[in-house]
């Protein structure tokens, strides 16, 4: 039997869903889990994969003391004909993802506790707790809100505002998980102390009916209340003596000892409208939760006594949350990298350019008018972005200026243009479906397909793009792909042996995108220019190859290539998706926090073992014109010791 999987395809801008082999989704589900990195937490409580588990218990020689039943907790039966025979008088689980909750904890121990285990039974873990903290962080606002973007045209300065129904939007409902440790203290302020909010004890009936819990407390510093981080710890044993803390290291009780992890991290909650508040004058902050979600709000008075208690989760209602993800919010309010559009516009635009704008939910239609184009078209292929530019445009009175055209671009007609020839093509470029960094290649085959609307002489921006790549050590992030062998006493080499096999898989073998500003890691070699894109002229039809060898310039455990791509608007202006400093002496680097970079990971032998001597890594990358794939494959190799 045949499954499908979804896959982006660069060439449509699109996701399209491709038949694969049977056992396709499960070696790629085994092969991207991180389950490896659950393993090396030495705090976690673990329930191994269904299927690998069963010779896990085997080989370990629990055959006779554990059942391995191959079903979700629900669907578990009771009695002589059973899964189980009767009532458990213990329950041990791990269903925690971030939030604590978003996995469906509580509907799960909610049924648990009906129908599996009996009344007074235990429960590892025990109990729970989740933590809030209020802060103050332009940084963090700026991944919720559209700010307000100067300018500075010939007539003066121009703002480009955000609707008034943005502004008041409440959100996404999503929580944002992040790596909170990696958030530098310079970007919040801190108003509140530490508040436990709620605590949910497992080893009794547990209710997944809606709820909030509110904390009275005294800002202890003033400013505009914006953003409420959180994270939850988990006791062990009913005396508590056992404790797993997802805290960050500001709020952890013995920060030397804290325990990284990437399958639980720390939360960020944005409230639906920044507030103020004064040190020393109380206030209430209010969790919210239904059986999935968590969200907070801030109230004056007490919510037993105010009824203005939101019952509801927050819902987008303005189209941005839907469009724009967290670090897009980010890269839109980048008033840097905005500038170099501006700067770069400036040098290609003339008084009588007719611009198209090719990129997603883009705000480069605007910058276009306001430096001057003649007539400036831009394309959306999606309703939603549609009517979001619809509201920006409107807000900034630019409604009648600015020809928004609902299309796929390579389905644009000369009516669409109104007859006219296109002199300036203007992308980001950025398009919501791309998951890798090349995935925005889709320019260039909308470059090639409205080939025949540009005009002679037309310019296009960015001019050229290209593919970099440098060879790094993480100081973390080389976990989720590290055998673990042995856990707690437990053979686990079984599990080792079935990642290993399913990362002979074709995509396996492939890069995956991670956002590096949260993962440290050090350049053993300096960043490499692999492969270049020409977007002044069509798409060839021949493949674009490259082979070579990066040498490492530092010594360190090579746990894998960093690619990136950086797009040369003109050749003074260059808008790096990438490596952002040059490499200093140590090779510590400095990551685009808007973009995620794709990690090829190179081999699955233990990345803590020392290395040899001086070592280069060889490389082949393709870029595939057909497909829009990009493939590659790096190799590790000593270098021979020439007395140098």
């Amino acid at each position: 039997m045949k499954v499908f999987c979804g896959r982006a395809n660069p060439t449509t801008g699109s996701v399209e869903w491709l038949e694969e082999d049977e056992h396709y989704d499960y070696h790629q589900e085994i092969a991207r889990s991180s389950y490896a990195d659950m393993l090396h937490d030495k705090d976690r409580v673990f329930k191994p994969m269904a299927d690998a588990a069963v010779k896990i218990v085997e080989k370990n020689g629990f055959s006779d003391k554990i059942k391995i039943i191959n079903k979700h907790s629900t669907e578990v039966t009771m009695g002589p004909d059973g899964d189980m025979p009767c009532r458990a008088n213990i329950l041990i689980t791990e269903l925690f993802d971030t939030e604590l909750i978003g996995e469906g904890a509580l509907p799960s121990y909610e049924h648990a506790h009906r129908h599996l285990v009996q009344e007074n039974c235990e429960a590892v873990p025990h109990r729970a707790t989740v933590y809030a903290q209020l802060v103050e962080s332009r940084r963090m606002w700026s991944w919720n809100k559209l700010f307000p973007i100067p300018v500075h045209t010939s007539c003066g300065e121009q703002v480009i505002i955000p609707p008034l129904e943005l502004e008041r939007c409440p959100g996404a409902p999503s929580v944002y998980d992040i790596q909170l440790n990696q958030v530098s203290s310079a970007d919040f302020t801190v108003l509140s102390d530490v508040l436990p909010m709620f605590s949910v004890d497992f080893s009794k009936q547990v209710s997944s009916s809606a709820a909030c819990h509110s904390r009275q407390f005294e800002p202890v510093a003033s400013g505009r209340a914006q953003v409420v981080l959180s994270w939850w710890d988990i006791e062990m044993d009913p005396e508590g003596k056992i404790k797993c803390s997802m805290a960050p290291f500001w709020a952890h009780s013995d920060p030397e000892e804290l325990q990284w992890r990437d399958h639980w991290m720390q939360c960020v909650y944005f409230l639906p409208q920044e507030e103020p508040v004064v040190q020393g004058s109380s206030i209430y902050l209010v969790a919210h939760h239904d059986d999935y979600c968590v969200w907070y709000s801030l109230q004056r008075t007490s919510p037993e006594k105010d009824r203005r208690v939101y019952p509801a989760r927050p819902v987008c209602d303005c189209q941005a949350h839907l469009l724009w993800n967290r670090p897009r919010f980010g890269e839109i309010n980048d008033q840097d990298r905005t500038d170099q559009y501006i700067q770069a516009l400036r040098t290609v635009l003339k008084p009588d350019s007719v611009c198209l704008c090719v990129s997603d939910g883009s705000l480069l239609s605007l910058l276009a008018h306001h430096l001057g184009a003649e007539q400036v078209f831009t394309v959306e292929s999606s309703a939603a972005s549609y009517r979001l530019m619809k509201k920006i445009f409107k807000a900034n009175h630019l409604e009648d200026k600015i020809n928004i055209i609902e299309k796929r671009p390579e389905l644009l007609t000369s009516a669409d243009l109104e007859g006219k020839k296109i002199s300036l093509l203007l992308g980001e470029p950025f398009f919501t479906t791309s998951l890798l960094p090349w995935h925005n290649l889709y320019f260039w085959y909308v470059r090639t397909a409205v080939d025949q609307h540009l005009g002679p002489g037309a310019v296009v921006m960015p001019q050229t793009a290209s593919l970099h790549a440098v060879v790094v050590e993480f100081r973390d992030l080389w976990r989720i792909r590290s055998p673990c062998g042995d856990c707690e006493g437990f053979d686990v080499h079984i599990m080792d042996d079935m990642i290993k096999r399913a990362l002979d898989f074709r995509e396996s073998k492939e890069a995956e995108p991670h956002p590096l500003w949260e993962y440290p890691c050090r350049c053993l070699s300096e960043p490499q220019q692999i492969l270049t894109f020409d977007f002044r002229q069509p798409v060839p039809p021949h493949l674009i190859h490259a082979e070579g060898s990066i040498e490492l310039r530092r010594p360190g455990r090579s746990h894998g290539a960093v690619l990136w791509m950086e797009y040369h608007l003109t050749p003074d202006n260059t808008v790096n998706t990438g490596l952002l400093k040059s490499v200093e002496d140590k090779g510590d680097c400095c990551w685009n926090p808007h973009c995620k970079q794709a990690v090829y990971f190179f081999t699955m032998a233990d990345p803590r073992a020392p290395l040899g001597g001086p070592q280069t890594v060889s490389y082949t990358v393709d870029f595939h014109p057909h497909t829009g794939d990009i493939t590659m494959d790096f190799s590790l190799s000593d270098t021979l010791d020439d007395g140098q």
